[in-house]
């Protein structure tokens, strides 16, 4: 049983980290993908829109959340994951592949967008479907150990895209990285999906869902259920994953292009940081998760939240000194606040909903909150930069996402806590 779980664990961990790789990637590369796929002109309206790009995967991640949750719910947890996982990898290998603006006009950016809907519906099943998948292997008194995993692997397949990106950039002149050498770590997530898809086709299914399959009680209709009967645990997922998807992909995302572009950082010094966060990310998140596992998912998170509310701003004032000693501690800082509060999401949000729409019920709620909060995090920071003059705006967004999900947790009831009891 012991080798088994940690055989479920792998594989989880490593087909998760593949995907993350995958859409990763174009976090990285925005400075790189704005001055390709757009005209000459406006370099702060092309960064915009880039990051509007960025956040087009997540309008579509919803659907994604649908599709492969009534895929999930339906016929088990396994099959939404191998699928998934195909359709990552290659609309990542084909955006390796695009023309620019300069070989085809606008088709290029159109067809960018194109393939960014095609991550997104991947990515709006999969990562619920894992942390599904690994958290009922799981027992009971370890869900929120092992669910963080889900997260360390995330973290870890954002720091695997930052390495490559580092790497190849530091073995090509800025010439050729801007002329092809950009397309290799897109080019790279084809055989990286081959690999995930082999570890994911060789697990077995979820302990519960197989359960449920034999008590007859699955829902026929996942996706009606879940909104008819669990719309108030769907509004509290919601409430409380804001403050998880939108801090995650200021950390992850917007701060690379914040730090070279705002901070006049070097693009390697960018990657450099974002590897440390990902890794102070990865520690912090692991940590929180046992201590939930101990004292209750709640208590663990409205300590984050709070930490969220009163430490951004002095952070972002440390951060724009702009000296590169004090940009690494802020945004380390930053990245273990970031992982503390999300380090028990994966168990909580098992926990919230029953195992016959559970697939569904995480993945309508986790993508509604990532697709409004998540991947516009980057575009409306760039935006309260551009109107307001001031980076002290984008503290102030995460001490309002914040207070939200502290708000919601006076509604929620723990249950990790009842059944420690």
């Amino acid at each position: 049983m012991i080798i088994m779980r940690k055989k479920i664990i792998i594989a989880a961990m490593l087909g998760n980290g593949l995907e993350w790789y995958d859409f990763a990637v174009y976090a990285y590369l925005t400075l790189t993908i704005s001055k390709l796929f757009f005209p000459a002109g406006d370099a702060n309206l092309h960064l915009l829109a880039t990051l509007g790009i960025f956040a087009v995967g997540f309008v579509a991640r919803p659907l994604g959340g649908v599709i492969f949750g009534w895929i999930g719910d339906r016929f088990g947890r396994r099959i939404a994951l191998v699928l998934s996982i195909f359709m990552m990898a290659i609309p990542t290998g084909c955006i390796g592949l695009l023309p620019t603006y300069a070989a085809i006009g606008l088709w290029a950016p159109l067809l960018l967008v194109l393939l960014r809907v095609l991550q997104g519906l991947s990515l709006g099943g999969a990562f619920c479907g894992s942390m599904t998948f690994l958290i009922e292997h799981a027992p009971p008194r370890k869900r929120g150990l092992i669910g963080s995993f889900t997260l360390a692997s995330l973290a870890i397949g954002f720091l695997m895209g930052a390495l490559i990106t580092m790497m190849i950039a530091g073995m090509l002149s800025a010439e050729q990285f801007s002329a092809w050498g950009w397309r290799v770590p897109f080019l790279l997530g084809i055989p990286i999906g081959f690999v995930g898809f082999y570890i994911r086709e060789h697990c077995e299914e979820s302990p519960a869902y197989e359960t449920a399959k034999q008590d007859n009680s699955l829902s026929k209709s996942p996706v009606r259920d879940a909104l008819a009967h669990e719309w108030h645990h769907m509004a509290q997922a919601i409430g409380i994953y804001l403050t998880v998807t939108m801090p995650f992909y200021l950390l992850s995302a917007y701060f690379i292009t914040f730090t070279e572009h705002t901070l006049g950082r070097s693009k390697e010094e960018a990657l450099m940081l974002n590897s440390i966060n990902m890794l102070v990310l990865l520690a912090a998140c692991i940590f929180s998760a046992r201590m939930s596992d101990r004292v209750g998912r709640k208590k663990v998170m409205m300590t984050g939240a709070a930490l969220f509310f009163c430490a951004s701003v002095p952070l972002f004032a440390l951060m724009l000194h702009a000296d590169l000693i004090s940009v690494a501690l802020a945004q380390g800082a930053f990245a273990f606040m970031v992982g503390f509060y999300t380090g028990p999401v994966p168990a909580l949000l098992v926990e919230i909903f029953p195992t016959c729409i559970r697939y569904t019920g995480m993945a309508l709620s986790y993508n509604i909150s990532a697709a409004l909060f998540g991947g516009t995090a980057p575009m409306v920071c760039q935006w309260l930069l551009d109107v307001t003059g001031t980076s002290y705006a984008i503290p102030g967004y995460v001490m309002v996402c914040a207070v939200v999900s502290l708000i919601t947790f006076m509604f929620y009831r723990d249950r990790h806590l009842e059944a420690l009891r």
